[in-house]
C-alpha cells in the first residue's frame, strides 16, 4: 500500500522537473536526466525556457565587458540587462511552478521555435 504523503501526484513530478531546470546549471543538468528517464510535455516547455535563458546569458555576457567600458549609460544597460535576466528566470520559475506553458517575456516564443527537437 502506497502512502498518500510520500508519493508524488504526477502533475507533481511533472513540476519537478521544469523546477529545476531554472535552478542553476546544476538544476539544468539535473532536469535533462530527470526528464530522460520520464519526458514530459511540461518539462521539456519548461527545459527549453531555460535553455534559453542560459544561452541569452552567455551571448550577453561578452556584451558586458564591452559596455563596462561606457561610464554610466554603459553601466545601466549592464545592470538593466542582468536584471531582466534575473526577472525572467523567476517568472519563469514561476510558470514552472504553478504547471503553466508561459514563454518568458520577449524571447520565449523564439526559444520554443529555435529549440522546437530539443528535449522530446
Amino acid at each position: 500500500m502506497t502512502n498518500p504523503e510520500t508519493s508524488a501526484s504526477p502533475a507533481q513530478e511533472d513540476r519537478t522537473v521544469a523546477i529545476l531546470s531554472y535552478l542553476t546549471i546544476i538544476g539544468f543538468i539535473v532536469a535533462i536526466v530527470l526528464h530522460g528517464s520520464k519526458k514530459t510535455k511540461i518539462g521539456a516547455f519548461h527545459l527549453r525556457q531555460s535553455l534559453g535563458l542560459v544561452i541569452t546569458a552567455i551571448v550577453f555576457w561578452p556584451c558586458t565587458i564591452v559596455l563596462a567600458f561606457i561610464p554610466i549609460l554603459g553601466w545601466l544597460a549592464i545592470l538593466v540587462g542582468w536584471c531582466a535576466l534575473l526577472l525572467f528566470v523567476i517568472l519563469g520559475l514561476i510558470g514552472a511552478a504553478t504547471g503553466r506553458f508561459t514563454p518568458v517575456p520577449l524571447l520565449g516564443d523564439s526559444y520554443q521555435a529555435w529549440f522546437a527537437n530539443a528535449f522530446t
